[in-house]
C-alpha cells in the first residue's frame, strides 16, 4: 500500500510549524516544510492575535506540502491543527470573524475570578468542570468579554484550531480536548455545562458541538482544495489543544510523569477517568481532555517563559547571548545563587520579567542581579524544582507512585533543565521528541486513517523511530541546599 502523508499544522503562542509525515511500515518520515512568527499585536485596547495572517501562514504550509507530496509520488490524506488553548475567536452567521481574538496574557481578566466566583463558589466550578482557576482560562475571557459588551454579530465562539479548521472545511465544532481548557465543560460527558453558563450568564447560543480527537471535520472546502491544489484531502481534527497532542505522542511508560516543557509547562500524568477531589482542588490540579479516552490530569506551570522574556530585554539592552553560549556557562556554575517561585502571577506577562524577577527575589532575602548567566541558572533550578514538587503532589493527591519524568517538547533539548529536573526529584528522566506535539497531531490523524488501531500501537511505532535521552539523579549538597531554599520560597508564594 503506498504511503499516505498527513500534515500536522501545530501553532504555539507565537510561532508555528507546518510538518509533512508519513507512516511506513520500516520508516517513518517526518519534515518540517514551513516555520513562521506572529506575536501579539495591540489593537483596539487589548493584545490580539493576528488570525487572518496565522492562516494565511497555515495554506503557505499546504500549500507546499502538496508540492513536496507530489514531487515523492505520495498523496496526501488529512490535515490537522493543534494550538494553545483557552483563547477563542467569535465569528458571524458567514463564519467570518467580528473580530480579532484577544490573547490570554491580555489586561482584561485582571480580578475577573473574584467576579465570577461571587455569582458561582470556586469550589463548584471547580466540581463541575474538573478543571483548575487560572485567570487565562475561557470562562473568565468569556466573562471580561461579555462584561464589556458581545457584538450582537457574534453568532459562535470556536478555539483557535477549531476557527482554522472551520474556515477550511465550512463546518464548525469543538474538540474536547481544548474544550475542555475553557473550564466550561464538564470532563465526565464530554458536553458544555450549560447550567454554569447561564449560572454566569454568559451567551450559550455561541457554543458549538464537542467532537472528539480524530473526528473528520470535513474536506477541505471546495474553493480552497482548488486554490492549495488539494484534491481529496479531509480536515482530521487532532487533540487540538497542543499539550493534548503532545502528550499523544509522548511513548510514556507505565507510571511514568510528563513534562510538556515550552513557553508553558504542563507536569501531569495520563489517567482512564477524572479526578476531583480535596487534594486535587487544593494543588489546582486540572483534568483536561485526552486522546482516545484518556484524561490529561496536570498542572500549568509557568514554563520557559520566564527565560525567553528576560533575552529579549537582553537583546534590547545590547547583551547578545546565544541560548547555547548561556547553557554551557549556566552549567559551569559551581552553585546555584538563588530560587524563585515560578508561578507567581507576576511574571504572567510583566512589563519587564527582569524587574519582576528581582522583585521576588528581593522579597525572600536573595538580592537583586542583572548578570544574565545568575539569572537563567535561577530560573532553570527553580523550575525543575517546581516539576519535582508538582509530581511530588501527583502522587500525593492520586495516591500513586510515579517512577519517572518524560519530558518532550521544545524543553526536552534542554540538557540541563533535564539533568537538573532528575536531580530535583530523585527520579529518572527520559527526554525526547522535541516536536511530539506535531507527532502526536499526526498519529491521531494515522489511527483516522486506519494506520494503527489503538493509540498503545501508535506510541510503540514512535518508540521505535525516535531517540530518547535519559538522564539519572545527581544529588548533591549544593542542590540540596538550594531545593531546602526553593521550599522555603514557594511556600511563601503559593500561600499568597
Amino acid at each position: 500500500m503506498d504511503e499516505s502523508l498527513y500534515v500536522a499544522a501545530d501553532l504555539g503562542a507565537g510561532s508555528g510549524r507546518v510538518f509533512l509525515a508519513g507512516i511506513g511500515s520500516g520508516h517513518w518520515r517526518f519534515e518540517e516544510l514551513r516555520r513562521f512568527h506572529y506575536p501579539p499585536v495591540e489593537h483596539r485596547d487589548h493584545l490580539r492575535w493576528d488570525v487572518p495572517r496565522i492562516l494565511d501562514e497555515i495554506k503557505a504550509g499546504l500549500r507546499s506540502s502538496g508540492i513536496r507530496a507530489a514531487a515523492i509520488g505520495r498523496r496526501i490524506a488529512s490535515i490537522g491543527v493543534d494550538s494553545w488553548g483557552v483563547d477563542y475567536g467569535l465569528v458571524d452567521e458567514k463564519g467570518q470573524l467580528v473580530e480579532l481574538p484577544i490573547c490570554y496574557r491580555d489586561h482584561r481578566t485582571a480580578g475577573v475570578m473574584e467576579q465570577v466566583f461571587e455569582r458561582v463558589p470556586r469550589s463548584e466550578i471547580v466540581a463541575r468542570t474538573g478543571a483548575q482557576c487560572l485567570p487565562i482560562n475561557t470562562v473568565y475571557q468569556l466573562f471580561a468579554h461579555a462584561r464589556e459588551g458581545i457584538t450582537s454579530q457574534a453568532e459562535r465562539l470556536l478555539l483557535i484550531p477549531d476557527l482554522l479548521h472551520a474556515h477550511l472545511t465550512q463546518q464548525q465544532v469543538t474538540e474536547f480536548t481544548n474544550a475542555t481548557t475553557t473550564q466550561l465543560v464538564n470532563p465526565r460527558d464530554g458536553q458544555w455545562d450549560l447550567g454554569l453558563v447561564e449560572k454566569l450568564g454568559l451567551p450559550a447560543h455561541l457554543f458549538t458541538p464537542i467532537v472528539p480527537a480524530g473526528h473528520v471535520v470535513g474536506p477541505l472546502a471546495p474553493d480552497i482544495a482548488r486554490d492549495l491544489a488539494l484534491p481529496d484531502v479531509h480536515v482530521v481534527a487532532p487533540a487540538t489543544h497542543d499539550t493534548g497532542s503532545a502528550v499523544a505522542g509522548t511513548p510514556l511508560g507505565d507510571g511514568w510523569a510528563y513534562v510538556s516543557s515550552g513557553t508553558w509547562s504542563l507536569v501531569g500524568i495520563e489517567r482512564a477517568e477524572v479526578l476531583v477531589n480535596v487534594k486535587a482542588e487544593r494543588h489546582n490540579f486540572t483534568n483536561e481532555g485526552g486522546a482516545f479516552g484518556t484524561i490529561r490530569f496536570l498542572k500549568n506551570v509557568m514554563g520557559l517563559w520566564i527565560l525567553e522574556a528576560c533575552r529579549r530585554e537582553w537583546v534590547t539592552a545590547g547583551m547578545s547571548l546565544s541560548y547555547d553560549d548561556l547553557l554551557s556557562r549556566v552549567a559551569t556554575m559551581p552553585a546555584s545563587p538563588g530560587a524563585i517561585y515560578p508561578d507567581d502571577p507576576r511574571l504572567l506577562n510583566p512589563p519587564s520579567m527582569m524587574t519582576a524577577l528581582n522583585t521576588q527575589l528581593t522579597e525572600t532575602g536573595q538580592g537583586r542581579t542583572s548578570d544574565p548567566v545568575t539569572v537563567a541558572r535561577i530560573v532553570l533550578d527553580s523550575l525543575a524544582l517546581r516539576y519535582a514538587s508538582v509530581v511530588r503532589a501527583i502522587a500525593e493527591v492520586t495516591g500513586e507512585p510515579v517512577s519517572g519524568i518524560h519530558i518532550v517538547g521544545g524543553g526536552s533539548r534542554n540538557d540541563y533543565l533535564n539533568q537538573a529536573t532528575a536531580s530535583a526529584s530523585g527520579l529518572p528522566v527520559a527526554a525526547g521528541p522535541s516536536e511530539a506535539t506535531a507527532i502526536g497531531n499526526v498519529l491521531v490523524q494515522a489511527i483516522t486513517d486506519g494506520r494503527f488501531q489503538s493509540l498503545q500501537r501508535a506510541r510503540d511505532y514512535m518508540r521505535e523511530h525516535v531517540h530518547l535521552r535519559t538522564f539519572l539523579p545527581e544529588p548533591t549538597c549544593a542542590f540540596d541546599s538550594l531545593a531546602r531554599r526553593y521550599e522555603e520560597v514557594e511556600a511563601q508564594f503559593a500561600q499568597a
